[in-house]
């Protein structure tokens, strides 16, 4: 039986990316995972950790590695990497870790990948580019001519999507309109069916105005947009309810009987989804047409090289993606 392959970008080389993918040379995956970065940070790094590991280059017609060795595909660096200091020149470095497993799952040598954190920040300080960076989302959207993804983060027995992503709150209600409400569900309900295996996907909606706009009193974006898109998606047959109240939609009792909660915004989804799960929580990118799963938190520079960086996040985000790779071979 042939393992997936999963690509496994090591991210900011000053953070805790590649700290944590040092611990898949000891994870007990059904799967190979392929670290793309610089082998000798890596080798840098684990030593300063304290941690003994081989690092042995990725061979596409290779097996999966012993306990103890971790497959690495070398990338060079820009410039020198010290733990917890960012230095803008390695920008472009971050750019083609993300660039080379995106040709590597073109190329059909990975099934997917899974991305460490990066930083935005340094990124659009040291990329030598008008173009601004404002995410692996939107980066890897724009990489493969996706018109459209959804950021959905499952953690705590959550999962959470989001109508709008990154967006300052006084530009949210304008953002939000009928034709997005009803695309972002069209895609959330897709994926969950073709990449997570659930036949008939149970969707709740959160509205965007205190009590789901309490019938006008607090705004009409619910009566307006919101609840019309809803009716449309019930008629094509997407189990989509609400709008609910954020403040009460993630109650046991209704979450029971849910797949997962579509919030409006960032801050009204997440909160809750990280209280009950940071740390060991996965966000994943829907929409692409290929497997995309990240971790769930930052660069943390404070951490980098202490040894004090939890993999938890890591761990099941690979996990997520070798889930998501098992549901769409089995539709195949």
């Amino acid at each position: 039986m042939t393992l997936p392959v999963l690509a496994v970008t090591s991210g900011e080389p000053a953070g805790i990316g590649p700290d944590i993918c040092l611990d898949l040379a000891f994870a007990d995956l059904p799967c190979r995972c392929i670290v793309l970065g610089d082998k000798n940070l890596l080798q840098s790094r684990a030593e300063q950790l304290g941690k003994t590991i081989t690092l042995q280059d990725f061979d596409p017609q290779g097996g999966k590695p012993e306990r103890g060795i971790l497959e690495v595909l070398h990338i060079p660096l820009a410039a020198p990497c010290q733990a917890g200091k960012l230095n803008p020149a390695n920008a472009a470095y971050v750019l083609k870790l993300l660039d080379t497993a995106y040709q590597g799952i073109s190329d059909d040598l990975f099934d997917g990948m899974v991305t460490a954190p990066l930083h935005k920040g340094v990124i659009n300080d040291g990329h030598a580019s008008d173009h601004f960076f404002s995410g692996h989302t939107e980066y890897l959207a724009e990489k493969s001519q996706t018109e459209q993804v959804v950021m959905m983060l499952a953690g705590g027995g959550l999962r959470v999507a989001l109508v709008t992503t990154h967006l300052p709150l006084k530009d949210i209600a304008a953002a939000i309109t009928r034709p997005l409400v009803e695309s972002v569900t069209r895609i959330l309900h897709a994926d969950l069916r073709d990449k997570f295996g659930i036949a008939l996907p149970r969707i709740l909606v959160t509205g965007l105005n205190p009590h789901a706009g309490e019938n006008g009193h607090l705004g009409h974006e619910e009566i307006d947009i919101i609840i019309p898109a809803l009716k449309q998606l019930q008629s094509e047959g997407i189990d989509a309810r609400g709008p609910y109240p954020a403040d009460t939609v993630f109650q046991p009792f209704l979450l029971k009987d849910a797949d997962a909660v579509l919030a409006m915004y960032h801050d009204q989804g997440l909160p809750t989804l990280k209280y009950a799960g940071f740390g060991q929580g996965v966000n994943v990118t829907l929409g692409l047409p290929f497997i995309r799963t990240s971790v769930d938190h930052g660069t943390a520079l404070d951490l980098a090289g202490t040894g004090k960086a939890d993999s938890c996040s890591l761990m099941t985000a690979v996990a997520t993606a070798l889930e998501m790779a098992r549901n769409i071979n089995l539709r195949s």
